[in-house]
């Protein structure tokens, strides 16, 4: 498995515009070699597998259509599906795009320090019209960037890219790395601000751009992945031990099929698989031209994970009997319009972004930690 391991000593700060990132899927070329690999494994001439797919599909499939789909234009979505039908992938990889999200709180002071020195670019769009500093961080995974908030919410956002054989390898992976992460980030963001500071949570993001399923199994497997913590047992402290209990456990979710209460989809048949929970987020594009950008969904958690974090500052702080402290522009009315920007739907959103807002923000608890923030700073006169 192709893991990128975190330094133990602090990286460097670069400017965003030099960072690129290390894999961008070409899913254009990978739906085209689906087509041409399923006709070669089902045996059958582009005329019989027209006819076939047509079958399928319920309108007319021409042998110039498949030899096209195989070399210069784009399957669309149904036809992907009905190729997957016709001839099941026998691929035993999954490709995994990771998306970490490391959160810490640094402190006002620690945030101005950081965009003043390091000179961090100022953006907005993660939260309407909040602003932002962001830079990149060089020495971690394939791609790394560092994103600050005036209140003092600070999260790192890891990318590492993942060739991996089963579910179990990336559960027991997460397991282990996210200690290393927190660590990481902790002795990072400490020598940066020049004071101790210990990063609190990791939450991963999946973007999944290939598997070796289809149909109800590829569900299941979506499903484990975004909470993979079922095939670790915490117990087996033998490596050899806990991948081969894991996957038996694993092959016997993916038979019988594993559904959680907790989970919700967001998915939009014949164009994305998505699942959403407390423990993280899974997005698997069938047809990536349809399909939500990894951006957006990138973007939206990057934005909820701050508040997120602001609102666990706040409460954490109530919980041990002090009023919560919070800078300037960032009391209880700065919460109320970070609600709407979170869970209200935009005008000229697609139904897509709507289910992806709807599924995240539910499952992750906000609302509920939201309302007690917000009534908590009212109280203190905040």
């Amino acid at each position: 498995m192709n893991v990128s391991r975190l330094p133990q000593s602090p990286g460097n700060v670069t400017g965003l515009h030099t960072r690129r990132s290390s894999y961008h899927p070409n899913y254009s070329a990978i739906a085209k070699n689906r087509v041409a690999l399923a006709r070669s494994e089902a045996g059958l001439t582009p005329k019989a597998f027209a006819e076939a797919l047509s079958h399928l599909v319920g309108r007319d499939i021409k042998p110039g259509h498949v030899t096209s789909w195989e070399t210069t234009t784009t399957p669309p979505g149904d036809v992907l599906l009905a190729v997957g039908a016709l001839a099941p992938t026998t691929s035993s990889r999954i490709g995994v795009r990771s998306h970490k999200l490391i959160a810490a709180h640094i402190g006002q002071a620690g945030a101005e320090r950081l965009s003043t020195e390091l000179g961090m670019e100022e953006v907005t769009g993660y939260l309407g019209k909040t602003p932002c500093w962001t830079a990149g961080l060089e020495g971690a995974g394939d791609e790394c960037t560092l994103h600050v908030w005036p209140w003092g919410t600070a999260i790192i956002h890891l990318v590492e890219d993942l060739d991996i054989p089963d579910v179990t390898t990336l559960a027991i992976w997460r397991y282990r790395s996210y200690a290393e992460n927190l660590e990481w980030a902790s002795t990072q963001l400490s020598s940066l601000t020049g004071e101790p500071v210990q990063a609190s949570y990791v939450l991963s993001l999946y973007w999944v751009y290939s598997t070796p399923w289809v149909g109800t199994t590829l569900e299941t497997g979506l499903r484990l992945i975004c909470a993979p913590r079922i095939l670790v047992d915490r117990d087996l402290t033998d490596a050899d031990a806990a991948q081969v209990n894991g996957e038996r456990v694993e092959h016997e979710l993916l038979a019988a099929g594993y559904q959680r209460p907790d989970m919700k989809t967001f998915g939009t048949p014949g164009v994305s698989s998505a699942w959403a929970s407390w423990s993280g987020v899974v997005y698997h594009p069938q047809d990536p031209l349809r399909a939500l950008p990894e951006g957006d969904l990138v973007a939206f958690e990057i934005g909820l994970q701050a508040v997120w974090a602001l609102t666990a500052r706040i409460n954490e702080q109530v919980e041990s009997g002090e009023d919560p402290e919070v800078c300037d522009r960032y009391g209880s009315g700065f919460l109320r319009a970070a609600r709407s920007v979170l869970l209200t739907p935009r005008p000229q959103e697609t139904g897509q972004h709507q289910q992806m807002r709807d599924a995240i923000v539910n499952t992750s608890g906000l609302p509920g930690q939201l309302s007690l923030a917000m009534e908590a700073l009212k109280e203190a006169g905040r």
